[in-house]
Parts: structure tokens; C-alpha cells; sequence
């Protein structure tokens, strides 16, 4: 099996959890890197952060790129701060190779 590199992404039961440091308020949702300091991926967000539009926006990013159901995306710590950790069904090494970010 191999193994992740990524200092953002750690395996967590069937999936993997990942943390983002989000950027609400942007042009548009994508990855932009990795925070060395945070050990979080990179994300800006095409969305306010009111009334819960950036979270919605983030799930909705991560389920699309990821190719898996919107409902099995779920905030797991920080939906009212910009570092989140998230949880993905999917494995570290998929999430790695679909997101990139290093």
C-alpha cells in the first residue's frame, strides 16, 4: 500500500481526514497549496463565509473533485474558523493524487 507524503492528510477508518486552511471570499473555489506552517491544504473559497455559505461551498469542491457523494464530506472541527479538518471517504492516497497541493 503506498504511503502519503502530504503533512495535511491523515488515514482515518475506511477514508482519511484532511485539514484546509479555507480562504472564503475569493474569485473562485480551488486548491492553491499547502500551508507548511498550518500543515494544511490550501483552498480558496468562492463564498462568503456567512450564514454557512463557504462550508456548503467547500463540501460541495471536495465531493466534486473527489467524485463522491456530497452527504459523506463532513466538517469534522472548525466550521466557524478557516482551519478545518474534514472528513473524506475516499483514501489519502486518492485524495493526494486528485488534489495535489504539494
Amino acid at each position: 500500500m503506498p504511503k502519503t507524503t502530504s503533512i495535511y492528510l491523515r488515514p482515518s477508518g475506511s477514508g482519511c481526514s484532511i485539514t484546509v486552511y479555507a480562504s472564503p471570499n475569493a474569485r473562485s473555489t480551488k486548491v492553491t497549496g499547502v500551508n507548511q506552517w498550518r500543515k494544511a491544504l490550501e483552498i480558496d473559497i468562492g463564498a462568503s463565509p456567512r450564514e454557512d455559505s463557504a462550508n456548503e461551498e467547500l463540501i460541495g469542491f471536495l465531493s466534486e473533485r473527489l467524485s463522491v457523494p456530497r452527504d459523506s464530506v463532513r466538517i469534522l472541527r472548525g466550521a466557524k474558523s478557516r482551519l478545518k479538518v474534514v472528513q473524506l471517504p475516499v483514501s489519502a492516497e486518492e485524495v493526494e493524487s486528485m488534489l495535489g497541493g504539494s
